[in-house]
């Protein structure tokens, strides 16, 4: 019988010595899946995809393929291919016999593994490539050839191990669109790991957040944007305002929270005890120049413009406000009468209960 899902992590430990790697972690990725293990580093993720891999060895709990268990099965009988942010070609190899390489060494006629290659690298974009030297291409043409050779194996699962970490930043935006495009075409179930939030959010169909070993959310990366379930999530996953302060008054889902100013300000949490730290998407901030244009908002402040961050359409504003110990981070409008506004600025700054986030400290 096929399994409905391609594979499933149940309880899975990894101890070294007294410390947890990774901490009784359980998760499924779906057929043709695109799944992101985001984290810091030192978080655990690399030590998880290398006992999928089959390279290191659960303490505790089962890895299954496709419903059948790998505890035990080496990693060169394991239906899985790795790419490594090294990408680990063979530099004496053309890049038709980097490719063909895992088919000659599963006793595939040599004629027919040339063949399999060759269409390989024209489905990545490379046609016309094989007889060329690896040390010849460019950062974004290895990438390419690394996962052509992974594919060409057909495996149930690829795991990607950072493997946009060595490019440049203009090429790692461009090869995350085109990673994303060629898993919908070769439809094969990917598991990615990187530090990188923005190759998650973008390439994922869901992600999981991990932090000292556990996952803190598994969800879509609209999911973990907007409704964060932990402080960490919420902090890790873009860019957000994080401000500390006490629960003064809570009901339904809405809290006050008192700033150490003593300015109190409205948000959205189900937090039962006292001291709580609030988030605020930058995007979520609405700025005027003039108090009553944002008088719908609970959350009212003035401010003076102390820093103008500019990064084209990502632009944004560092604004001293009062009652604020940090600067508030506001998205700079592109048009209107604030787009040119200037260090120094006066300015008013507001924001939804919803939009403001509160947990636990």
């Amino acid at each position: 019988m096929a399994s409905s899902t391609d594979l499933d992590i149940v309880n899975v430990t990894k101890r070294f010595g007294t410390h947890a790697a990774v901490d009784d972690v359980t998760f499924s990725v779906a057929p043709g899946e695109f799944f992101s293990i985001l984290g810091p580093s030192g978080c655990g993720k690399t030590t998880l995809m290398r006992m999928i891999a089959g390279f290191e060895h659960p303490t505790s709990g089962d890895i299954r393929i496709r419903g059948r268990s790998m505890i035990g099965v080496p990693a060169n009988k394991r239906p899985v291919n790795m790419v490594f942010q090294s990408l680990a070609l063979f530099p004496m190899m053309s890049v038709g016999e980097n490719v063909a390489y895992g088919l000659s060494c599963r006793g595939v006629p040599r004629e027919d593994a040339e063949e399999r290659a060759e269409r390989m690298l024209e489905r990545v974009g490379l046609k016309g490539f094989s007889e060329r030297r690896v040390t010849a291409l460019s950062g974004g043409q290895r990438q390419r050839v690394a996962i052509a050779r992974c594919l060409v194996l057909e495996p149930t699962l690829v795991l990607l191990d950072e493997p946009l970490g060595a490019l440049d930043l203009k090429l790692r935006e461009h090869m995350k669109i085109e990673l994303k495009q060629l898993q919908g075409t070769f439809n094969t179930t990917f598991v990615y790991i990187t530090h990188d939030q923005s190759e998650a959010l973008v390439m994922s169909d869901r992600i999981a957040v991990m932090n000292q070993g556990k996952f803190e959310q598994v969800g879509s990366p609209r999911d973990l944007y907007h409704n964060p379930a932990t402080p960490f999530v919420a902090s890790f996953v873009g860019e957000t305002n994080r401000w500390p302060g006490e629960i003064v008054s809570s009901s339904n889902g809405t809290v006050a929270l008192q700033l150490p100013s003593g300015m109190v300000t409205q948000g959205t949490g189900r937090v039962s005890q006292k001291s709580a730290v609030a988030f605020v998407r930058p995007e979520a901030i609405a700025l005027a120049p003039s108090q009553p244009a944002l008088r719908d908002l609970p959350n009212r402040f003035e401010g003076r413009v102390s820093a103008v961050l500019f990064d084209g359409a990502n632009s944004s504003l560092l604004i001293e406000t009062l009652g604020f110990d940090q600067p508030v981070r506001a998205v700079l409008p592109q048009a209107g009468p604030l787009a040119g506004i200037e260090v120094g600025a006066p300015i008013h700054v507001g924001w939804t209960a919803d939009a403001m986030k509160v947990f636990a400290a």
